[in-house]
């Protein structure tokens, strides 16, 4: 996972936004490193917010923010009876299902963003009550949405590891690195 992003190729803000896009969501990945379902769905905090939840959050909004950017409906419509669902893990939802829709999203984000003409190609906002009327955004403002939105989450998924089982973002990079190097055959 991303954990430093790499200078864009001179004239390749597409790459630099999706790389910093990228990076945030290693974070998030990353605090679900080596734990167990119980604990990816545990709350250690005053807060309603676990691990599990805030990984099917950051997909779904990704994934409704690329729809709504295609114009079409997100995957999941949301209102304000069933908003709190998609801050948890459901029964029969789990964390590697998860993390597998996630991927599909990222690619799909992935495709989208360098299939646009140009970052300045606008769509329009849903006429939802917390959006100005007939407001237009950029795939430019759309990338950067996802980056601070990814972002923010993943600054929560740290402190709920942290408070899960102590472990700091520092010492989940230095467990990711370990179980990405090769192992030796057992002699």
């Amino acid at each position: 996972m991303v954990t430093h992003v790499r200078a864009e190729a001179q004239g390749d803000e597409r790459g630099a936004l999706l790389s910093f896009l990228e990076e945030q969501r290693g974070g998030i990945r990353r605090a679900l490193l080596g734990l167990t379902e119980e604990q990816a769905r545990s709350r250690p905090s005053a807060s309603e917010l676990s691990l599990g939840g805030l990984l099917k959050h950051v997909a779904e909004v990704e994934q409704g923010w690329v729809a709504r950017a295609k114009q079409q409906p997100p995957a999941v419509k949301r209102t304000q009876a069933n908003w709190h669902e998609c801050f948890q893990l459901l029964d029969g939802e789990t964390v590697a299902q998860q993390l597998a829709y996630w991927e599909k999203v990222a690619a799909e984000t992935e495709d989208y963003v360098r299939s646009v003409p140009s970052l300045d190609e606008t769509f329009p906002l849903p006429n939802d009550p917390w959006f100005p009327p007939d407001e237009r955004v950029s795939v430019r403002w759309l990338c950067l949405h996802l980056i601070r939105e990814t972002a923010r989450h993943a600054g929560h998924a740290d402190i709920v590891r942290e408070s899960l089982d102590g472990r700091t973002a520092f010492e989940l990079v230095a467990l990711e690195q370990q179980a990405e190097q090769p192992q030796a055959p057992a002699e």
